[in-house]
């Protein structure tokens, strides 16, 4: 048994010595896990689903995450959903995991009770989040910004990226980006701070691999 690790079954059956620094229990596991389920939606967005059958002093689940390729020092701690303590019926779950980048990734479950020791769950198969099909930017938000607000866009292909804002005159105001960017989903930072309230409008142009995709919109910023 490594350091640090734990052992708890209904029954176990040892076969010589062991040594560590962990413990060995007997008795019921502190979660029975019904199922673990993912799936991509809206594009971008992950939902993870997960019911358990008994819970025994659970105080919740940290989920994590990492992308598939990075190794097991990839996993990153996304959010943490409490449990139902100790409950004898099953109970359900849910997070929704938003605005992944383009990639495949894997999810766990690091279940905890309230004495600090934990078990994992990992979800058998990789979660898949595809480019997008087409060019898009949406509507700044907060809108009006006050003074800082953020602008998402997709773009299918890998390219140059230009989102510009004008004043009401079609004078230049401030280069939001300016950049080479991969296939894939993006939010671009706006901060109005050193600008004037009023009227002004974002252009955005998009290009690579002989598309080209270019869109204009209005902004408030208000202070």
């Amino acid at each position: 048994i490594s350091a640090g690790a734990d052992v708890c079954a209904d029954a176990i059956i040892i076969n010589g010595t062991y040594s560590g620094g962990g413990t060995i229990c007997q008795g019921p596991l502190p979660v029975t896990m019904l199922s673990f389920t993912a799936q991509a939606f809206s594009k971008n967005n992950v939902k993870l689903d997960w019911t358990t059958a008994v819970e025994l002093n659970n105080s919740g689940f940290d989920v994590e995450r990492r992308v598939t390729l990075s190794g097991a020092e990839g996993w990153k701690k996304i959010a943490f959903v409490q449990g139902s303590g100790t409950v004898n019926e099953p109970r359900s779950y849910h997070f929704d995991d938003k605005k992944l980048q383009t990639g495949s990734y894997k999810y766990r479950l690091k279940q905890i009770d309230y004495n600090s020791n934990f078990e994992y769950f990992e979800l058998e198969n990789d979660v898949v989040v595809r480019a997008p099909d087409v060019f898009s930017v949406s509507q700044n938000y907060p809108n009006p910004s006050n003074p800082k607000s953020k602008i998402d866009y997709e773009i299918p292909v890998e390219g140059k990226v230009k989102i510009t804002l004008y004043d009401i005159l079609g004078r230049e105001a401030l280069n939001i980006v300016n950049e080479t960017k991969l296939a894939g989903y993006h939010s671009a930072e706006f901060d109005g701070t050193n600008l004037a309230s009023g009227v002004y409008f974002y252009r955005i142009t998009a290009e690579g691999s002989s598309q080209k995709f270019t869109k204009t919109l209005k902004m408030i910023i208000v202070k």
